[in-house]
């Protein structure tokens, strides 16, 4: 349910659009360089410089190109924000959430943010580990005894190297769920012990990403604690950073009173079968919020620092290349040294990126229910923040 592509920023056209640019950057710089942390991070703050008004400005003339050719004629339908230090730089709401009610989007309307919902989980599973309630080496037939892999671990999981099915593959045969049912994760793990089907490749060989790994990981979460994935992510993650407008989805009561999801001709998709599994997607958030996700993890009083390192690094190196994943995050590593961790999410109509430059300090989210590709090209805004070997052209930043 992920994507990779790629972005350009346009060069200014003329002196007007110019003056109308600095009109608006004067409207971000003044109403927003108060960041996402006002009330939350209090225990998780970090120390970090204030920017300089001529550095949020000067950023602030690029990222509003980059939006207006990424999404001209307010056509994102989602939210757009770029913080460095935790303080907001550029931030851009459009749309409709839902347009039968004509109900707009704005900074605190949460949005599916499909599977950069994996970067939470993993982030739960990681702080139950901090408090010794497990080990990345678990098995997880040692958690949860119906689990038919024996060799399979929490690690193996979160970096994507267990070679599990997916589960929306073999839910969509008919004669293994009927598909006028709603699938859970618990049926997920009753289909494996029932079927025991066959794994895509041997534990640990290679990466083969694959939701399956993180649907269990809920479950795992669930039986760790003792309590639903939704309360135990509330009580470890939400609650504790601030993040007032994040939820995870429930289909029965959220269906109807969440943002609706559009194919790009603004068309509703429907709902299906696999729409109440959570873990790996179904958490529903907002720039702001996942901004001060974000920041958190700077903090060693949110997650220690070892267990940081571990979350951060590449465990698949069998293919030459810059792609690698870690524990519930996606980077490209470069030969020169440089690394960008980022994931991206699809489902359905919605689309999401988020982009964590970790020796600049900066964060990029971009959000939207309304299917575009262009969501997956936030990346290639590194190069305005540090030096990144990506490649613009000429006319990518404003001079």
């Amino acid at each position: 349910m992920t994507f990779h592509k790629y972005i350009y920023i346009p060069l200014l056209a003329t002196t007007l659009f110019l003056s109308s640019c600095q009109e608006k950057e004067k409207h971000l710089a003044s109403n927003d360089t108060e960041n996402a942390d006002s009330d939350a991070l209090s225990a998780y703050k970090i120390k970090a410089k204030k920017l300089n008004p001529d550095y949020i400005l000067a950023k602030q003339k690029s990222l509003d190109l980059f939006f207006e050719k990424n999404w001209p004629n307010n056509s994102m339908n989602g939210g757009f924000l770029v913080a460095k230090n935790g303080q907001i730089i550029y931030e851009k709401y459009e749309g409709n959430s839902n347009f039968s009610k004509d109900e707009k989007i704005d900074q605190n309307t949460p949005i599916h943010i499909a599977s950069v919902s994996k970067v939470l989980t993993a982030t739960a599973v990681l702080r139950l580990i901090d408090r010794e309630k497990l080990t990345l080496e678990d098995k997880v037939s040692s958690i949860l005894p119906a689990f038919p892999y024996e060799e399979i671990t929490i690690k193996m999981l979160l970096n994507h190297r267990s070679g599990l099915p997916n589960y929306a593959y073999f839910a969509d045969d008919t004669k293994i769920w009927p598909r006028a049912k709603m699938l859970h994760n618990q049926d997920i793990l009753d289909l494996l012990a029932k079927h025991k089907f066959g794994l895509y490749f041997k534990p640990d060989r290679k990466f083969g990403y694959c939701n399956t790994n993180y649907a269990i990981l809920a479950l795992v979460i669930e039986k760790v604690t003792g309590k639903s994935y939704r309360t135990a992510m509330q009580e470890m993650i939400f609650e504790p950073l601030g993040m007032k407008n994040t939820f995870i989805f429930d289909y029965e009561k959220d269906k109807e009173t969440a943002s609706q999801s559009y194919k790009g001709n603004k068309i509703l998709y429907e709902n299906n079968h696999l729409d109440d599994v959570y873990g790996d997607k179904n958490i529903y958030s907002t720039p702001r919020d996942l901004l001060k996700f974000d920041m958190a993890t700077y903090s060693d009083k949110f997650l220690n620092s070892v267990l940081v390192s571990e979350a951060f690094k590449g465990y698949s190196y069998e293919h030459k290349g810059t792609k690698n994943y870690g524990l519930g995050i996606r980077m490209l590593e470069w030969e020169t040294g440089e690394k960008l961790f980022y994931h991206n999410g699809w489902w359905h109509g919605n689309t999401s990126s988020y982009v964590k430059l970790k020796t600049d300090t900066v964060a990029i989210f971009a959000l939207s229910n309304k299917y575009t590709l262009k969501t997956y090209k936030v990346w290639k805004l590194a190069p305005l923040f540090g030096k990144y070997p990506i490649k613009l052209d000429k006319d990518d930043v404003a001079n």
